[in-house]
């Protein structure tokens, strides 16, 4: 579950009880940037209690609109399940749900346009303005928050770098664009890796067929290349969990083979639960 994705879905609007609640519950199931959200439209409606048409309608219409997008599918015993990831930037471009301050107050009752003045029992005083207020003076940033700043501003540039300086424009909206992403929950790291990836893949091409930076970091087109990788990251994983598991059925049957897994993949079998102490010593392996 992530916070910050329901937390952004919660404060927009979407039209309707139904689509709200639809949006809440793929939340609940996304990661941070809002990816790896694979559950069946069955599912969907089991745990929403709408009707099967409402819950099908408004995948349909949360596609058209941008605000889901199919990113792969997943195996099941029924065939497939779509892989969906929530767009945050389409999401924080709808209405806000926060109430407008009009200011209108109380004719009778006016409320007072300063925050109280404490006590008069013990004599001690409000604050002036609450924090909040315009003319409130914060305290300027720490070291260590200037520092972490200094440190993400380096991060971003060489993000920006990276790009085919024949095609960088806009260098201001760029940085701003990969902030909004990095605040997304977008690791710097993984961007960096998607620019390098369109360099490589675009050098060589015609004028015509490039994207200037500007375009393409405002069109997200960084997504496609985090979508590979982390297709690439859930298949190394799936092959590593199943040459762990070969690994551990060699230890428990004290497989001859037992001879050629290293250290580290005795420790990584004991960390996953894939075997015991005393299996890893009748195969004559250390625990």
């Amino acid at each position: 579950m992530s916070w910050r994705v329901a937390n952004e879905c919660a404060e927009r609007r979407f039209g309707s009880a139904a689509r709200k609640q639809i949006i809440m519950f793929l939340a609940d199931k996304a990661s941070d940037d809002g990816s790896g959200i694979w559950c069946s439209k069955g599912t969907i409606q089991r745990h929403t209690e709408l009707g099967e048409s409402t819950v099908k309608r408004t995948i349909s219409d949360f596609l058209k609109e941008g605000i889901l997008i199919e990113t792969g599918r997943r195996p099941c015993k029924n065939g497939f399940t779509v892989i969906h990831r929530i767009v945050l930037a389409r999401v924080m471009a709808l209405e806000s749900m926060a109430e407008p301050d009009e200011g209108t107050g109380s004719t009778v009752d006016p409320v007072q346009p300063e925050p109280g003045t404490g006590s008069t029992m013990d004599g001690v005083r409000g604050p002036r303005w609450t924090p909040n207020h315009p003319k409130t003076i914060h305290k300027p940033p720490t070291r260590k928050r200037a520092e972490a700043a200094a440190v993400e501003d380096e991060r971003f540039e060489k993000i920006w770098a990276a790009y085919p300086k024949d095609r960088q424009r806009g260098k201001a909206a760029c940085l701003a664009r990969i902030a909004e992403a990095v605040k997304e929950g977008v690791d710097p790291d993984h961007l960096l890796r998607a620019v390098k990836a369109y360099a490589a893949e675009s050098e060589g091409f015609t004028r015509s067929k490039v994207c200037f930076s500007d375009n393409w970091f405002a069109d997200r087109r960084w997504q496609r290349f985090l979508d590979t990788l982390a297709e690439e990251q859930r298949a190394q994983t799936t092959l590593t969990a199943d040459h762990h598991a070969r690994l551990a059925a060699w230890v428990r049957d004290r497989n001859p083979m037992c001879k050629h897994i290293t250290a580290p993949q005795v420790t990584a079998l004991l960390a996953a639960g894939l075997v015991t102490d005393g299996q890893l010593r009748a195969a004559g392996l250390a625990g």
